[in-house]
């Protein structure tokens, strides 16, 4: 039970910063394919005819520099989890796509790392969506299988990470356990160790991401200290317009498994100005892992 005076006014702080997400779940995935623009993680994607297949050029893990394709991660019908968008961030319509290149695996913090992560939105009409084959230079092992998906809606609060780059105006002598407690007076902590997840806020592995996002997309270095030595009033600033757009876990089936990282998460973060205007060319990826 809260009672210290600071503690309340910690939950009155915490009140208007409830956002809602959408929850994505799936099971084991299915030999039977989908309708044409259903939402789903993985399988083959249902593009418009004259798309054009991105690629990224970066470093493997093998130290192999070389152009490859991205892969298809997953679709969300936006008319599908409508119900489910109550704060209203997502478009009425049309397909959002997500794409991330394997072999790579960018992390995020260098600003190189643009275009290993790709988020494609189509708002025209979805009969003229076709199931489109993979590039023939995509390795299969970098092939998802198809898994259907159900949504359903939760609020959610930051964790304490974010919470400090949103508020970081005199409250970092703030204690994780006082916020930990004034937070779960409001919301139902999510005790679920896998979390995928459209928009509401990230569930951290290793730090906040905001700052990251805005450094890192806009040409600076943060794979060490020395790119957040000099952050300006204005970047601060900047870095709370970031938004999830979509958290993926690891996924991990009786049947198949796509690790990030060491069983981490990928997050990708859209700008609030991008965001209202649906404009998802600006997109920014980031790998967190234990």
């Amino acid at each position: 039970m809260i009672t210290d005076v600071n503690d309340m006014n910690l939950v009155k702080l915490l009140e208007p910063m409830q956002k809602s997400s959408i929850r994505i779940e799936y099971g084991d995935s299915s030999d039977t394919e989908l309708p044409v623009g259903s939402s789903k993680i993985g399988g083959k994607p249902d593009l418009p005819p004259d798309f054009e297949w991105y690629y990224f050029r970066g470093e493997s893990f093998d130290g192999i520099t070389e152009t490859r394709p991205l892969s298809f991660l997953a679709q969300i019908n936006c008319e599908e989890v409508s119900k489910y968008n109550i704060d209203l961030l997502l478009p009425s319509k049309g397909v959002l796509y997500f794409f991330y290149e394997l072999d790579t695996m960018t992390w995020g913090f260098d600003p190189k790392d643009r275009g290993s992560a790709t988020v494609y939105y189509y708002a025209g009409d979805l009969t003229d969506l076709r199931k489109t084959d993979f590039p023939i230079d995509l390795h299969e092992d970098y092939i998802i299988p198809e898994f259907p998906i159900m949504f359903s809606s939760m609020i959610e609060l930051p964790d304490f990470e974010e919470f400090l780059e949103l508020h970081d105006d005199g409250l970092n002598h703030i204690l994780w356990e006082a916020y930990d407690e004034a937070k779960n007076t409001i919301v139902v902590e999510n005790e679920d160790e896998a979390i995928t997840k459209l928009l509401g806020y990230a569930n951290v592995i290793q730090n906040g991401m905001l700052l990251e996002c805005e450094l890192a997309s806009n040409g600076v270095f943060v794979g060490n200290s020395d790119g957040y030595a000099n952050i300006s009033t204005q970047q601060k600033e900047n870095s709370k317009k970031w938004q999830l757009l979509l958290q993926l876990d690891s996924i991990l089936t009786g049947e198949y498994e796509m690790l990030w990282g060491d069983v981490g998460r990928i997050y990708f973060y859209i700008n609030a100005d991008d965001l209202n205007v649906m404009n998802f060319s600006n997109c920014w990826l980031i790998l967190q892992c234990s």
